[in-house]
């Protein structure tokens, strides 16, 4: 155990420095989806539904933070529903509806997402688990974003190593419709390292940022990274919950925002046959 945890630290300290050092890659940060992708995808035939959930609770009263349009990202409440489907027990499909309460305000529509997720072989047959992610994002100008339409391409990369799981996901955005349309591609990253300690109750550290395009990197002062010490697990009747607490590691960053995500799976697909559910998590 004391060495699988000396090579799981080790592996993802070269991954942070790699990460939050680096000046040649880019893509700003998420605010609706704050959330690491395991390789595992739905079973063929089930439904998840679920409401990724975050309050920005010390940002930015002008621009910057996660604040990507004109509202000021301070005490914004952002809300995303998420109803993913597995298409097969490989590939899962999924749609989103993306709302937001600025500090003050009534919730409003601020976009909607669509994606495609699959696994490549069955999960432990490989050292290392990869994973394919394809989304597309329309986002509300100039409120919530300044930029209409985006492609995102995610690799998903997961080890296991004794009682910790280590997990990659690099995200590669392009935007489609937009003012920067034609800057060519942005790299950002959602990682996280967990100990699955007990089903209901799994400790982990999650790290999101970007960095701006890949071919004019933002200064170092006005990228976004953090921090989120989190918990995750599944309670009873197939209810799956994500609770952390996020810090801002630079000064383009809000300082701290709280994230709740939950989740309920459910069989839906009888007429494709026998089917039982998978782990959410591992």
């Amino acid at each position: 155990m004391k060495r699988n945890f000396r090579e799981i630290t080790f592996l993802f300290l070269i991954a942070l420095s790699s990460l939050v050092g680096a000046r040649p890659a880019a893509a700003q940060v998420d605010p609706f989806e704050f959330e690491v992708y395991p390789y595992q995808t739905l079973n063929r035939g089930m439904v998840e539904l679920e409401s990724l959930n975050s309050v920005v609770a010390n940002g930015h009263r002008g621009e910057g933070g996660t604040s990507k349009g004109t509202l000021p990202s301070q005490s914004m409440w952002r809300t995303a529903l998420e109803l993913t489907y597995g298409l097969t027990d490989r590939i899962e499909a999924a749609a989103y509806v993306n709302l937001a309460k600025p500090n003050g305000g009534d919730l409003q529509y601020a976009g909607s997402k669509f994606r495609l997720r699959g696994s490549l072989f069955d999960q432990g047959r490989l050292p290392i688990d990869l994973g394919w992610y394809i989304e597309l994002d329309y986002h509300r100008v100039p409120k919530f974003d300044d930029q209409k339409l985006e492609l995102e391409l995610k690799p998903i990369i997961q080890t296991d190593l004794g009682d910790f799981s280590l997990i990659f996901n690099p995200i590669f955005e392009k935007i489609l419709v937009g003012s920067e349309e034609k800057k060519g591609l942005e790299f950002g990253y959602a990682n996280g390292l967990y100990y699955r300690w007990m089903r209901s109750a799994m400790p982990g550290i999650e790290f999101y940022g970007g960095v701006g395009f890949i071919k004019h990197a933002d200064p170092s002062k006005e990228q976004q990274h953090y921090i989120f010490p989190a918990i995750r697990g599944e309670l009873p009747h197939g209810i799956e919950y994500d609770i952390a607490a996020g810090f801002g590691l630079t000064r383009g960053s809000d300082r701290m925002m709280v994230k709740f995500n939950l989740a309920v799976e459910k069989f839906v697909g009888a007429i494709f046959g026998p089917s039982s559910a998978s782990g959410w998590f591992f």
